[in-house]
């Protein structure tokens, strides 16, 4: 705990140097999930199996007009096998539905002419970046690497607002490839960084293993934080509940995070007994 204790104190300086007063605490309830592939997808992953799509409105059940009353979407999907949302190919009703709506997008490994036609339509980019060979040929089943990863990240950068998420033990809960993850994205520039964390899921093969422990999801914040002192860093919206994410709210809110979606009563009271101003934002926390 002694350890935690100054990893939070370092982060909660550079913090203080680099940032305003103030936190961002996102309930995203006007932004709604689409899939543009339904509940379908090629790759089933170790750690997702496409159950996540389940909880997502199917992009071909939105009737012209599309009805839908939210602020803003979040347009993902199962992927291709070779590891692509295929986005590109549902453009035009994409396109159609936009109106005054903002759109987060996320899209994969996508090539040069998908990215023209995302970037007309997407307020922002949501990017998966895995700094690991191993994760993504073990757990995402695909013969792709690193390098490519960071090709279509610096492809997508030229053309759309991008924010880079990295997961905190996706390769069943074991640390591999996230501190590189974070050295690439500082290399290649980024804007800001969504964290999310290891959440294990019922009829995925990765059911049975345990998230990553407190201490080393903070001690990837932390280096985040170091590495990139001005840079926003948010704790997003998948992280395993319960006890654990009562603990690695408030610790996170101590390290100096500028954002968690819906974050934990504690941490919330914890904001303000430190000082800090709370934007309460009803969007995806990229928006």
């Amino acid at each position: 705990m002694e350890t935690l204790d100054l990893l939070a104190q370092e982060g909660w300086r550079i913090r203080q140097q680099n940032f305003q007063s103030n936190i961002k605490f996102s309930y995203p309830n006007e932004t709604k999930a689409v899939s543009v592939t339904g509940g379908t997808c090629s790759l089933n992953c170790a750690h997702c199996g496409g159950h996540y799509l389940k909880g997502m409105k199917a992009l071909q059940d939105i009737p012209e007009g599309n009805g839908i009353t939210a602020r803003s979407l979040l347009i993902s999907g199962g992927c291709t096998a070779e590891g692509k949302v295929p986005i590109a190919e549902h453009i035009a009703k994409i396109a159609a539905m936009k109106q005054k709506m903002k759109y987060n997008v996320h899209v994969g490994l996508v090539d040069e002419e998908d990215i023209q036609k995302i970037a007309k339509v997407a307020d922002k980019v949501s990017f998966d970046f895995i700094g690991d060979d191993a994760t993504i040929k073990e757990v995402l089943g695909i013969d792709r690497t690193v390098s490519d990863y960071a090709a279509c990240y610096q492809k997508l950068r030229k053309s759309c607002s991008v924010i880079p998420h990295i997961c905190i033990g996706l390769h069943g809960g074991e640390i591999r490839g996230e501190y590189q993850a974070i050295r690439h994205l500082k290399a290649l520039g980024v804007d800001g960084i969504t964290f999310i964390v290891f959440t294990p899921t019922k009829g995925t093969r990765f059911a049975e293993c345990k998230p990553p422990s407190i201490e080393d999801v903070l001690n990837i914040l932390a280096s985040a934080r170091r590495e990139l002192p001005a840079l926003p860093i948010h704790l997003g919206c998948m992280r395993p509940g319960g006890a654990y994410r009562q603990e690695l709210d408030l610790w996170a809110v101590r390290l100096g995070i500028n954002g968690i979606v819906n974050p934990v009563s504690g941490a919330v009271r914890l904001a303000q007994n430190l000082g800090l101003m709370i934007e309460r934002r009803e969007e995806c926390c990229v928006l």
